[in-house]
């Protein structure tokens, strides 16, 4: 058979190793009986290098063999323009989408068995075959979007300038990316798109939203080149590349995605922007649009912020010594060491750096820009010379791995004889011989792209693959997360992906993105070893979600191993603690500081820390200090609690001591400022006296204050002696007012604590503040056994100690009178049964309420203080289990339900404080996670939450029967 000189069967010349030659030849002799004789030895020996690798290609071949003969008798770029210029006319003439969809089929098998000819041939160079692929791919965009224009058209959805050039001014373009950009599409890629479109484009109506129409537009682009149907497919197509895609519609405004680059754009997406194109459309819009991005792509001056950013998403993807060694069975041509993201890589970083002041450095092609560095002085002519000769063969051998099946894989077998069957394909008749050109070149790649980062620091930690740039998922990153205990490692690696879109305002500054690449793969590592990673890191994204900046804290964390686990770890466990972090970072400085971890918890220590914080300051700079300390020592309190350096009395004793020092700062800040501006009553004191928690040394994490004012006075020198002068008992009304204020009013810093006063005689009713003698006499006239029952727990914590002394013979007497027990058991019980009917005592959880639960011990120990103090005065103890087991050394209580009674106080104090904790609000384990309910279980020395439930349940069981046998 002849064949014409420029033919491209004349200019075959080279062909696969064929491994089973009987097999290859049967299967050509079936083909030429089927379709006639091909004499040329070198064609036949292409043809039996296809039968015998290549599936696709043969099924091509066998499909249609008139086909392979005119290709062969006919020049190939001739026949490459016939096929682009036929795919182009079908978009203008197709009858309907199945016409259309058929025939864009119909063109990429040719295309396909034309390219693959060509390549395995020897006919093409790389360029060619690139560039081939990458012309057929534009025209099938443009056909598509050509359809659907003439149809939109029609339907007068959009008025088209010139129906028969339907792209020109209509709005809409499509932006090729990565390879099919830059005109280096490989064989059997996807191809990455943008479509977009201009609002201001007189094809849409004044006032028209096109948006809709566009998305659906762009869904029936991508089923024109993506459903696969009887002829096959021509296209996958993945449009993840547009900005923000998890959060945007599938076409998007020029102006939305102008907004997006200039605030949030990635330094990976200004790498994926050198390669953009617009292939179908409105091609001017769509250039007039790259030239407007250039100042995001193209910075003026060496841009050393992004250079740190591209040093660390390097560092993510080989952060683990090992992995991805260079090797050649199932080596990845594409990720792999020494592979060819290395070589674009290697390239578009130096274009990022230096591209903003050389425009030489801002073409698209990857060869051809390598050369274009070194002629600008910034890479030698090995470097060069190395990485385009490598490119060249690891673009080949990407070419023969997807020819063998139409995949879309860069993974060379790992099976042995598929490898050297693979080897053969590419033509080599050994196999240690492509082992060594292989390994020659990956090695190569490898030493330049090493030494192109040698100056970057390590990575804190070696944890894995970890790669969260782009859109899509990173097999070896998931494969990673799991290795890291995440349970759902998508999930994870959107959240994370999400940081980087910045879809927290937290992390929308560029810098704030780049510490935070950085900063990712040792978090994540230390959520993993938190226990519960998944918690750790969604309940660190939720802090981000309210977070208005992050930089600092992210800063802290990566500064400091014992830091970044001791905040995975409060976020895995105790979510309540982590918001105290988020508000101020700097107290995980405090919290790993050495002296800081077992410090005395008493009342000297704390006012020593208190006096020294706030002495010197007044005013507003006062409430603020005050409340940024108080906020510092419960956060330092809670840290030791969590991690069992406090136990969970000593922690209600250290809240307690905290609460007084800073009652007693704020008195002396309110007494100093009452004295500047009324002066002082002579003769006169004020004492402030703790109630309810604060009062018995109880208090948790989230506890208020229960407080009452008593003051004293000369009668017959009532007023205070400033410029403004004051009666005492006005004096005393004001200055708690002030107290309460300091205490609990929001400023910038929020509140110190909440304050309830309803403990005074006479409630909300009586004054704010109370002189003693009318304290006196209300304790020993008017008050009700309940109110007696809260003095017990009274205890003086700021003010004249002079005058506490006072106060407490007053209430020592009000507790101790003769009383009828009888009387006094029913008003316990009475008390008790209004509190459940006004709150409920039926949720399990609520351990103050419930049944059998804080309560009942609290009033069982007040009842045993009014009952029996008179006698044995030993029982003033305030603490509840103080008094229980005095009760029970003096015979009150029988030793078996004083024991219990005991058990559940300890148990109800430790699962109470570590609630109070880890959790805001009410405590619902439906709702908590499970490994806050754990470390709840954990801090009450408890193997697992079933346990903790079960003993509870007994024990509020145990405690009401007690409560009632002992009442009744």
């Amino acid at each position: 058979m002849q064949y014409a000189s420029m033919a491209l069967a004349q200019r075959i010349v080279a062909a696969p190793k064929v491994k089973r030659s009987s097999l290859a030849k049967r299967k050509l002799r079936d083909v030429l009986d089927a379709g006639g004789e091909i004499a040329a030895p070198h064609i036949e020996a292409l043809l039996l290098g296809i039968a015998d690798h290549s599936p696709y290609l043969w099924t091509l071949i066998v499909r249609d063999v008139g086909r392979l003969h005119g290709l062969l008798h006919t020049e190939p770029e001739e026949k490459l323009r016939a096929i682009i210029a036929d795919v182009l006319k079908l978009g203008l003439d197709a009858a309907s989408e199945a016409a259309l969809m058929q025939g864009l089929r119909k063109a990429k098998q040719e295309l396909a068995l034309l390219v693959a000819l060509c390549d395995l041939g020897g006919v093409w160079g790389l360029t060619q075959v690139t560039g081939a692929l990458s012309s057929f791919a534009d025209a099938c965009v443009a056909a598509s979007l050509r359809f659907l224009l003439i149809e939109a058209q029609r339907a007068g959805a959009v008025h088209l300038a010139e129906p028969d050039n339907p792209e020109r001014g209509c709005g809409i373009f499509v932006l090729a990316m990565g390879k099919h950009g830059a005109r280096e599409l490989n064989y059997s890629s996807d191809i990455d798109l943008i479509v977009l479109f201009d609002l201001a484009s007189p094809a849409f109506a004044p006032g028209a939203e096109p948006g809709a129409q566009i998305v659906r537009m762009t869904k029936r682009l991508v089923k024109h080149l993506q459903e696969r149907t009887s002829d096959g497919y021509v296209f996958r197509v993945d449009l993840r590349l547009r900005p923000d895609p998890g959060a945007t519609a599938v076409a998007i405004s020029i102006t939305t995605a102008f907004s997006y680059y200039e605030t949030l754009g990635q330094n990976w997406e200004r790498a994926a922007l050198i390669k953009a194109r617009p292939v179908a459309g409105d091609i001017p819009v769509g250039q007039s649009f790259l030239a407007e991005l250039r100042p995001f792509i193209w910075r003026k001056y060496f841009d050393y912020a992004a250079i740190a950013d591209i040093h660390a998403m390097k560092r993510q993807i080989h952060a683990f010594k090992g992995h991805g060694e260079v090797a050649v069975a199932g080596h990845d041509l594409k990720l792999g060491r020494g592979g060819i993201r290395e070589i674009e890589f290697f390239v578009q970083t130096q274009q990022l750096i230096f591209g903003g002041r050389r425009p030489d450095l801002r073409g698209a092609q990857t060869l051809s820009m390598l050369r274009a560095l070194h002629d600008d002085g910034w890479v030698s002519e090995k470097a060069v010379r190395d990485l385009s000769d490598a490119y060249d063969f690891l673009r080949r051998l990407e070419h023969r791995r997807q020819m063998i099946d139409d995949e879309q894989t860069q993974r060379l077998p790992a099976d042995d004889a598929d490898l050297k069957s693979f080897a053969a394909f590419c033509g080599y008749a050994r196999f240690e011989s492509f082992r060594k050109v292989l390994l020659h070149h990956l090695r190569h790649v490898e030493m330049h792209y090493a030494r192109l980062f040698e100056h970057a620091p390590e990575l804190a930690t070696e944890v894995g693959n970890l790669v969260f740039t782009g859109v899509t998922d990173d097999p070896e990153t998931l494969k990673t997360l799991r290795d890291m205990d995440f349970r759902e490692p998508e999930a994870a690696a959107e959240t994370v992906r999400g940081w980087h879109f910045g879809r927290r305002v937290a992390v929308r500054s560029a810098r704030a993105r780049e510490v935070l690449t950085e900063l990712i793969p040792s978090l994540l590592k230390s959520f993993s070893d938190s226990g519960d990673p998944d918690a750790a890191l969604k309940a660190f994204d939720a802090a981000l979600e309210k977070m208005p900046a992050a930089i600092e804290l992210f800063a802290i964390l990566k500064s400091n191993g014992a830091i970044r686990q001791l905040f995975a770890d409060i976020l895995g466990a105790a979510p309540r603690l982590a918001q105290a972090v988020i508000a101020r970072p700097h107290l995980l400085d405090a919290a790993i500081d050495p002296d800081q971890l077992s410090p005395r918890a008493d009342d000297a220590a704390f006012d020593a820390r208190v006096n020294a914080s706030l002495q010197n300051v007044a005013g507003e700079e006062f409430l603020d200090k005050a409340r940024d300390l108080g906020r510092e020592e419960i956060f330092l309190i809670s840290v030791r609690l969590l991690g069992g350096v406090f136990d969970a009395k000593l922690a209600g004793s250290a809240y307690s001591a905290l609460a007084a020092s800073l009652v007693r700062a704020t008195l002396a800040q309110v007494q100093a400022a009452m004295a500047q501006e009324y002066g002082t009553v002579p003769s006169s004191a004020c004492a402030v006296f703790a109630m309810g928690k604060l009062g018995s040394q109880e208090m948790t994490a989230a506890s208020d204050l229960d407080l009452i004012v008593i003051y004293d006075f000369d009668s017959e020198r009532p007023d205070s002696d400033g410029a403004k002068s004051l009666h005492a008992v006005q004096y005393f009304t004001r200055l708690t007012q002030r107290l309460l204020s300091s205490i609990s009013a929001p400023t910038r810093r929020g509140r110190l604590y909440e304050v309830d006063m309803r403990l005074r005689p006479s409630g909300r009713k009586g004054p704010l503040a109370t002189q003693i003698d009318g304290f006196a006499d209300y304790q020993s006239k008017e008050a009700e056994n309940w109110e007696h029952m809260a003095l017990t727990r009274a205890r003086f914590v700021a003010g004249d100690a002079a005058l506490a002394k006072r106060v407490e013979a007053v209430i020592e007497t009000a507790i101790g009178q003769d009383k009828d027990v009888a009387h006094i058991k029913r008003d316990v019980r009475e008390m008790r049964a209004l509190i459940a009917q006004e709150k409920g005592e039926a949720d399990p959880w609520d351990l103050k309420l419930a049944s059998g639960g804080i309560i009942d011990l609290e009033f069982l120990s007040q009842y045993h203080c009014l009952a029996f103090s008179a006698a044995h005065p030993s029982l003033l103890k305030r603490r509840t289990d103080l008094v229980l087991a005095e009760a029970a050394q003096l015979g009150l209580l029988a030793p078996d339900d004083a024991a219990i009674l005991q058990e559940a106080y300890d148990l109800y104090t430790c699962a109470t404080q570590m609630m109070r904790l880890t959790v805001d609000g009410a405590f619902d384990p439906h709702k908590v996670p499970n490994a806050v309910k754990q470390q709840i279980a954990r801090g009450c020395a408890l193997p697992d939450f079933r346990t903790l439930d079960k003993q509870l349940t007994g024990l509020r069981r145990e405690v009401r029967r007690i409560f009632k046998h002992v009442l009744q």
